[in-house]
């Protein structure tokens, strides 16, 4: 485990996508918040979910954890809201768009 948490310390910057899309168990949980508290300050984190932070309780399945990995990854942070619309639809939308006309 310290190897796992070692490695995603070393990166510049640690992108995840689709974060909360899949539940975590307890170890996976526990795991990911000492790679945030590792990173923390010291390294870049991305994270790009479409679940609101009141929906994380489902995914870490710990209200405490899971408070304690969103005080984490949003301490310092830029926030960026980019609506409810997939923007894979809309380029689908776009290129259909553009076909027609």
């Amino acid at each position: 485990m310290s190897s796992v948490i070692a490695r995603y310390s070393k990166v510049d910057l640690l992108c995840l996508d689709e974060f909360g899309y899949l539940n975590l168990d307890k170890k996976g949980a526990k795991l990911l918040f000492q790679i945030f508290t590792e990173r923390e300050e010291c390294k870049a984190t991305a994270v790009a979910t479409n679940s609101p932070f009141a929906e994380w309780d489902k995914t870490f399945g710990d209200p405490r954890l899971c408070a304690a990995i969103a005080d984490r990854i949003t301490f310092r942070c830029t926030l960026i809201q980019t609506g409810t619309e997939s923007y894979r639809y809309q380029a689908t939308q776009n290129e259909r768009q553009a076909r027609k006309g």
